[in-house]
């Protein structure tokens, strides 16, 4: 598919007044994704599901949604039933999560529903359009607010975000004879090729900062020269911003990544980013510009110490696949292996319910994404959740 010529107007008209006539990767990766005027989550081509570029736990059935309001149900019986209860869920793709949350707590959790007040962060107009649809049974439950426009201190209850931060912008780096160096982004006069990457001195010592910070030490003999990877500058100020915004309570953060000793290690020498254009992923961020997601693997370390560092507590972290067991979805499956009909239609339904099930537990899969918790003025009873009683990963 041809680039979208919106998008590459911007880009061209971004880069060509730039110093040096350059942006970083990390501009170009947030133009890319955002930029309302041809940018992917800002087009009519940004299409989630099984007829778009790629499925998330939500399009699998409501089974995700509905344990998550489990967990968020016991959160508010933690935190002592505040009213108001704030569920605020940051990037909410189709609305998808939310219907099955909302569902759940009207249905099977009444006094948390009473007190619930749900909010919505979303950047894409298009997005935030679909969710105003899909939601509008709840209309008077849910409102949509700017993260920065939500005041510092004033959150009680949970944060909570899937497969959001992987599509954070990240800066490119590489190693070379002279050091750590950042990858930026220029143009040329193919239009077949209109962006050409060069590397050069870094813009910001935070980039040297962050490897220190997660501990990872870039002068190491296994860092060779060639060796590229991703730095997450704009998550570590996501994460201060949500922890600003948290007065008691709690953090969720779900998404596929690693601590930083699995990110950083030999093997990836060529980092973690990938783009996925109808189901198929590969690693040109260049081509089908304003057709194609662009997405990074998460450093769990950055996430986690960031946290700590804005006052935040890490209560655990576990795989997504044993996080929905621990919530019930083992007993899912029981039940679903003892219907007995004799009506083929209702075998095969539980046939096809039984493979999504399995399918977000999958350890090659949607199974090993990673659960982060976080939490603030938390009681020591509050501090025990039912989606953690495993052994912590990170």
């Amino acid at each position: 598919m041809p680039h979208n010529p919106a998008l590459h107007e911007v880009l061209r008209d971004r880069i060509h007044p730039s110093p040096q006539g350059r942006i970083t990767f990390a501009e170009f990766m947030d133009l890319a994704l955002y930029h309302p005027k041809g940018g992917y989550y800002s087009t009519k081509d940004a299409i989630l599901g099984f007829e778009g570029d790629f499925v998330t736990s939500a399009h699998l059935g409501h089974d995700f949604g509905e344990l998550l309001a489990t967990q968020f149900a016991e959160m508010w019986a933690h935190l002592e039933h505040p009213d108001p209860f704030a569920l605020v869920e940051m990037g909410a793709g189709q609305g998808l999560v939310a219907v099955d949350v909302l569902s759940t707590l009207q249905n099977h959790f009444p006094d948390c529903f009473a007190a619930l007040n749900y909010q919505i962060v979303e950047r894409s107009d298009q997005l935030r359009a679909a969710q105003e649809q899909r939601l509008s049974p709840w209309a008077g439950k849910v409102s949509w607010l700017n993260l920065a426009n939500i005041p510092d201190d004033s959150i009680t209850g949970c944060l909570f975000s899937n497969e959001l931060v992987d599509a954070l912008p990240v800066h490119q780096v590489m190693i070379l004879e002279s050091g750590l160096q950042e990858v930026y982004i220029t143009l040329t006069d193919n239009p077949n090729t209109p962006l050409r990457e060069v590397v050069d001195a870094p813009s910001t010592p935070r980039l040297a900062d962050y490897f220190a910070f997660v501990g990872i030490d870039l002068a190491d003999p296994q860092y060779a020269v060639g060796y590229r990877t991703e730095v997450h500058l704009a998550a570590l100020d996501w994460m201060q911003t949500v922890a600003a915004k948290l007065h008691r309570g709690y953090v969720l953060t779900i998404d596929y990544g690693y601590p930083a000793s699995r990110y950083y290690s030999r093997a990836r020498a060529q980092g973690t980013l990938q783009c996925y254009y109808q189901h198929a992923h590969h690693n040109n961020p260049y081509s089908h510009l304003g057709h194609q997601d662009i997405t990074a693997h998460v450093n769990f370390t950055a996430l986690e110490r960031q946290g700590e560092h804005c006052g935040l507590e890490t209560l655990g972290a576990t795989q997504q696949g044993m996080f929905l067991m621990a919530l019930g979805l083992g007993d899912r499956l029981t039940a679903l292996g003892q219907i007995q009909a004799n009506d083929p239609a209702t075998v095969n339904l539980a046939i096809q319910r039984r493979d999504r099930l399995h399918q977000l537990i999958n350890p090659m899969g949607l199974g090993n994404f990673v659960v982060l918790v976080q939490g603030k003025k938390l009681a020591n009873q509050a501090k025990t959740l039912k989606g953690l009683t495993v052994p912590p990963l990170i």
